[in-house]
């Protein structure tokens, strides 16, 4: 089939060029982003594949439905830039890539909370200017701190086991209980009771209307003073505005953020030579006890490999047999 792959960089068109010889489409790489204007630059292609911070609203699937396009090949797992009912009223069917590399997203939140925590990034810094004072660079030990887990999806499966790996004590909320986890000895308790004991919190699960801004004012007032917060999910898990008054009282301790709610506009491109617009994230930059990565928890060699080999076995089985394994649905 022929392949509109929107949003590519070098790294998206090396991974799939190589899993495309055992499939054969034929692939057009647009570095552009997907929306309302570049929609039209659709030509022939049958498929549009789509990354995260592309927009699927339901202008730009018309748009692309009118172009004959037969389907919506998402390179990633997260889906919540697609409307969802706007594809089915269009007979637009939606597929994506369920799992990747749980190890990659929950070694890279593991990352986040050690460099953090220990103070790494501002010792690199210090180092190099001939700084070898150990001032303002005191940590605390993970063993036997509680670390309050929400979403125990595979992402987070694998961010406990690490975590026990260290000596932790592990709490949980999730909809689902997990007895894997359960026989580990993770405790599973409400949202109110992980937030008043955990002393790392790290987030995995998914964007929708009940975690929409989970982390607010009024949850954060639950915490502990001092709480560590780590996010490798969706940006808008956390209301930017309420956590940036809670590190200027000290009620946030450590920020870990991977993602931003706001991070369309700007990850995944170089703005090193320009003013960033975005007034909470420059303020964000701004503490000292703050790291914040552009959405790369994915980005491991094994994460890509699987991206690319899966989308394209998705396009390969609708275009071969009709059938979509991976396909989203709404209700």
């Amino acid at each position: 089939m022929k392949i509109a792959f929107f949003n590519t960089k070098s790294y998206d068109q090396r991974y799939f060029d190589s899993a495309n010889q055992e499939h054969g489409h034929e692939l057009h790489y647009i570095p552009s982003h997907l929306n309302s204007e570049t929609a039209h630059l659709i030509k022939d292609e049958e498929v549009v594949c789509a990354f995260i911070n592309d927009s699927l609203n339901a202008e730009v699937l018309t748009t692309l439905k009118s172009k004959d396009v037969k389907l919506i090949a998402l390179r990633s797992a997260g889906f919540n830039h697609v409307d969802l009912v706007a594809a089915k009223n269009l007979d637009l069917p939606v597929v994506r890539v369920p799992t990747y590399s749980p190890y990659a997203v929950a070694e890279h939140a593991v990352g986040l909370l050690l460099c953090l925590n220990r103070k790494i990034h501002r010792a690199f810094n210090r180092v190099r200017e001939g700084d070898f004072s150990l001032h303002n660079l005191m940590g605390f030990d993970m063993h036997g701190k509680t670390i309050g887990v929400i979403g125990t999806g595979k992402i987070g499966q694998t961010f406990i086991k690490i975590m026990l790996g260290f000596g932790c004590k592990v709490i949980a909320y999730d909809i689902c209980v997990n007895e894997e986890c359960q026989k580990k000895g993770v405790e599973y308790v409400s949202l109110e009771t992980l937030f008043a004991q955990a002393n790392v919190i790290s987030l995995h699960c998914p964007l929708n209307e009940a975690t929409h801004h989970l982390i607010n004012q009024d949850s954060l007032n639950l915490m502990q003073d001092g709480v560590t917060i780590i996010n490798t999910s969706r940006g808008k898990l956390i209301d930017t505005k309420a956590v940036i008054q809670a590190l200027k009282r000290g009620k946030v301790g450590l920020l870990g953020l991977d993602v931003y709610e706001e991070e369309e506009a700007l990850f995944f491109e170089d703005f090193s030579d320009s003013v960033i617009q975005d007034d909470q994230l420059s303020r964000l930059l701004t503490f000292p006890n703050v790291i914040v990565t552009s959405h790369q928890a994915f980005f491991t060699e094994e994460a890509m490999q699987k991206i690319a080999g899966v989308t394209l076995n998705n396009i390969t089985e609708f275009a071969t047999h009709g059938v979509i394994q991976n396909q989203v649905t709404v209700n």
